[in-house]
Parts: C-alpha cells; structure tokens; sequence
C-alpha cells in the first residue's frame, strides 16, 4: 500500500505526517521503516492523523524505533500545520484541540496567509508526582517528588529531577557545560534505568540567567535529538522548580531556540516554528 506523507521540522526536530483516517496498517512499523536515514525518508518519527471523540482531531506519535509515544510538542506543531494546511480540521477563536497520548492539548497557530508558520501549544501543569511520571517508587521510597535523586547511569553519577508534561522525563541541572557531556554514551543508560517501567526522555540543562537555559535532549526511542517540545518544556521546567529561573523561557537547542513559559495556573506553554520540508509517496 502507498502512503502519501510530508516531512515537517520544528527547529530541527523533524516528523513524517501521515493522514491515517480509515487506514489500518502497523503504523509502528511503517515509523520504524521511513525514519531509518539513507534506507527511509529519515526522520525522529511519524505524527499520524485519526479521527477524534473528543477533540477535533487525534494525534498520534510513533518513534524511529516503533514505539507510541504519549506526546510530542514539537510533534503537535509539525502535526497542527499539517492538518491546518490541508483544511483537514480548522482552528477556531478559541484555537485546534488535539486528542493525543497525554490529553486533549490546544494548539494557537500563527498564520502567514493560508499556511501555518509557528504556533503555541497548551502543554498542561507538568506533574512532579512519582506514579504520575512514572517512577518505580518501591525503589524510591516514600519520596513525594524526585529531585535531585542520585542515580548511576553508565559510569556517571547523576542527580535527576523527574516529572511528566504528558509523557516522562528526567533532567539533570549541571555546571558542566552541555556540549562537554556524553550525552549518547550515557543517555541510553538513563532512558531504560530500573526506576523508570516505561523508560524515559532524558535531558542536560545549563542555566544561562533567569530566562535562558541551553540544553541537550536524548528522547526515548529515538536518541538524541535536535530539539524537542516536551523535552525543552520538562527542561525549563525543572530549572524553575529549583527556583533558577522565571516565568518566561528561551530553551537553546541544537536546531534552534523554543520559548516555554507558565500562567498563573501552573500550566506551561510551548511557542516555536513549523516548516513543511517536502511532500512524497511512500511505496510498500
């Protein structure tokens, strides 16, 4: 069967879109097959669309490795444009709601004419709590969050703060400049530590000033990535919880910079581009 597509990015973290409405296939092998580089289209995995319930359209996210993820931000950027572009659902005054892994999201697009050019995503109030992220707690005890835990991954000791902005996450706040840290050596080691039944993103932070930190990304079933929506959420994110930055936040990445900031609720926001890269037909 041949599957049309369009390969997106958001700030270097790159996605196939697929319509899949009335399509039943492995969706997980055919991410697994198109984002291989030089045997696929290559990519950090495939935004398929569904029909929705209970919001206007469904999301879903596939990794390089197969796996369904929850959630992706940037995904939903990439997704959004897509299906604005093609008329396939139409945000209203209040924006388009989008049925994915981890809750209904909204997504306020910015237009240029008829095209999707950059959006703000609603990602929810991320979660501190263990069985919510989750972490294994019979490991850690009685903890109410996990900050600052002492882990070994590899041959390096870390301390990880953990939390979920609708997929799971562990961050490491450190003085040693990113771009010195081994990050795909040790990432892996992370990603399927025992604490962690459904493995887990994993993400390095500097701290730059109060609204600007740098960071590099490792995602679950993908590796290491150029950017990522829910790994630079969950980035800024922990930072504020140490009290290291404010309410507004620039996330420099490797494929560009990501704004993330709170209201008043608690609820985090993520702003970044969306780029439509080229069109193709996929053959069986």
């Amino acid at each position: 069967m041949s599957v049309e597509f369009a390969k997106l990015h958001a700030a270097g973290n790159d996605y196939i879109a697929v319509d899949g409405r009335g399509i039943d296939r492995d969706w997980g092998a055919l991410s697994k097959a198109m984002s291989l580089l030089a045997f696929g289209v290559g990519s950090d995995g495939i935004v398929l669309v569904q029909d929705s319930k209970v919001a206007q359209i469904r999301m879903r996210v596939y990794n390089p490795d197969g796996s369904e993820a929850e959630m992706s931000g940037n995904g939903i950027r990439l997704f959004s444009k897509f299906v604005i572009d093609r008329k396939i659902a139409l945000p209203s005054e209040d924006g388009l709601t989008v049925e994915t892994g981890g809750g209904v999201r909204t997504v306020w697009p910015t237009m240029e004419g008829d095209k999707m050019v950059a959006a703000k995503v609603a990602m929810g109030i991320p979660t501190f709590v263990p069985s919510e992220i989750p972490v294994d707690t019979s490991q850690t005890g009685d903890l109410e969050i996990i900050k600052e835990y002492p882990i070994q991954a590899g041959d390096r000791d870390l301390k990880i703060t953990c939390l979920a902005v609708g997929n799971p996450h562990a961050v490491v706040v450190m003085d040693e400049p990113v771009e010195d840290f081994p990050l795909l050596e040790v990432g892996p080691y992370v990603e399927s530590h025992k604490l962690f039944p459904n493995r887990i993103n994993f993400e390095i932070v500097n701290v730059i000033s109060r609204s600007k930190i740098r960071a590099r990304i490792f995602e679950r079933g993908a590796g290491e990535t150029l950017s990522s929506g829910t790994g630079s959420t969950a980035s800024a994110s922990a930072a504020r919880a140490h009290g290291l930055v404010d309410d507004a936040v620039d996330v420099i990445l490797d494929g560009g910079v990501l704004r993330i900031s709170w209201d008043e609720s608690g609820e985090a926001f993520l702003q970044g581009p969306a780029v439509e890269v080229f069109t193709g037909v996929w053959s069986d």
